[in-house]
């Protein structure tokens, strides 16, 4: 739709009077608001008032529409049309983070968190008109279905040899109070190296029996196959793993150990010892491995005997790995690979700060890991190289038996 000599005349008028921030969003709203007009004219077949054979629809007026920007709010109209329903291309509608995000910020209202702190999240996300009460009803409406059926989905499409768990701890309100929440999450390596998420909950604490509950949901669902769980050294985690995961051993994450070492030395001389321990992880075959671990203990011990004590203590856990394919072995050594699930999440959940509750917490968490696997299942780029786990099944039964460092004799 092109604007007439007198319509240039009038918005070039106006824009003269505003200011640069205020100029560059009425430039943004009249170039949208045309776009949105030359789609539809394209979709309806015709122009306002014009009447042609080849008209496809007939329009109905238009609806107001808010579009929030980095150049502010755009005000902006969509055509309707008289039969179907018209919506421009260009303004997709938002992805499931966002969607729950505003119905975080909502939801947050609802049970009472302050105005001026709902402002401060709605302005966190780059808009000042805020979110309407029914918005938000439409949006969990919306959201919770495919996010549940996300969270419960069947896992037994694939075997799984290699499982990550880690938790990350997000502020919520429970019983009127403000206390820590663990949000626990599970990735997994399928057989042929691509990376799936395969579930999470949101709990009290990472208690033995928090993490019992998740691990039999996990296999409740169809998780089958699993060789090596790779984790911290959370004692709750550690005991659900080796009653729940029979027949999968279990790595110790060796970033969490070296942060543990940290601990019981001095600042000055953690870089020295970080760097002696990681020799144990470059070695080339299994052999190697085990005894570079015994020689660093003894030379670490002369200085920090606690360390050599905790190398010790761990050597079957921290080199667990060696018993699996090398190609994979730099993958499975620590739970690295939820690094960047991790570092998404908090860079989420920050804006929020405060959940109103669980489910809150829990709909935008998952929300996050949803877009990831959508990215790792649409855009499928292998974790680990081809054929490097073909090692891993041969012809075992599902229960295959305990690996070497987990022992199967305990009942579920």
């Amino acid at each position: 739709m092109a604007l007439s000599q007198s319509e240039l005349i009038r918005l070039l008028e106006s824009l003269r009077s505003t200011d640069g921030i205020e100029l560059i969003r009425a430039i943004a709203e009249r170039m949208v608001q045309e776009l949105i007009e030359a789609e539809a004219t394209a979709q309806i077949g015709t122009e306002w008032n014009e009447h042609t054979p080849t008209r496809a629809n007939i329009r109905n007026g238009h609806r107001e529409k808010v579009l929030t920007t980095l150049a502010g709010d755009l005000d902006l109209e969509i055509p309707k049309v008289r039969t179907g329903s018209f919506f421009p291309s260009l303004l997709e509608r938002r992805r499931r983070i966002d969607q729950a995000l505003y119905a975080v910020i909502m939801e947050a209202y609802v049970h009472g968190v302050s105005t001026r702190s709902v402002d401060d999240l709605v302005k966190a996300l780059g808009g000042d008109s805020g979110i309407s009460k029914s918005e938000v009803s439409r949006i969990c409406a919306a959201l919770d279905e495919p996010l549940t059926a996300f969270r419960t989905r069947p896992l037994g499409h694939a075997r799984f040899p290699y499982v990550y768990l880690d938790a990350r701890y997000c502020k919520a309100r429970v019983n009127h109070q403000i206390v820590s929440r663990a949000v626990v999450v599970a990735t997994g390596i399928t057989e042929d190296g691509n990376r799936e998420v395969l579930g999470l909950m949101v709990g009290d604490s990472e208690s033995e029996m928090f993490w019992k509950e998740f691990l039999r949901s996990l296999r409740e669902r169809g998780l089958s196959g699993v060789r090596l769980v790779v984790t911290d050294q959370h004692l709750g985690l550690v005991a659900a793993v080796r009653k729940v995961m029979l027949g999968a051993a279990w790595q110790r994450c060796r970033v969490h150990f070296l942060r543990n070492a940290f601990n019981v030395i001095d600042r000055d001389s953690g870089e020295l010892v970080a760097a002696t321990i990681r020799t144990i992880f470059t070695q080339p075959t299994a052999e190697l491995v085990r005894t570079q671990l015994d020689t660093v203990a003894d030379m670490l011990g002369q200085k920090f005997p606690k360390v050599k004590a905790m190398l010790l203590e761990a050597q079957e856990d921290l080199t667990a790995f060696a018993d699996f394919p090398p190609r994979g072995w730099k993958k499975i050594q620590s739970t690295n690979p939820l690094e960047r699930i991790n570092r998404e999440i908090k860079r989420r959940t920050d804006v929020v700060q405060v959940f109103p509750n669980d489910d809150a917490l829990l709909r935008l968490v998952t929300a996050v890991l949803f877009e990831m696997h959508d990215e790792w299942i649409a855009f499928p780029r292998r974790y680990l190289p081809e054929g490097s786990m073909d090692e891993l099944y041969p012809e075992l039964p599902e229960s295959a038996p305990a690996l070497p460092n987990t022992p199967n004799t305990t009942s579920r």
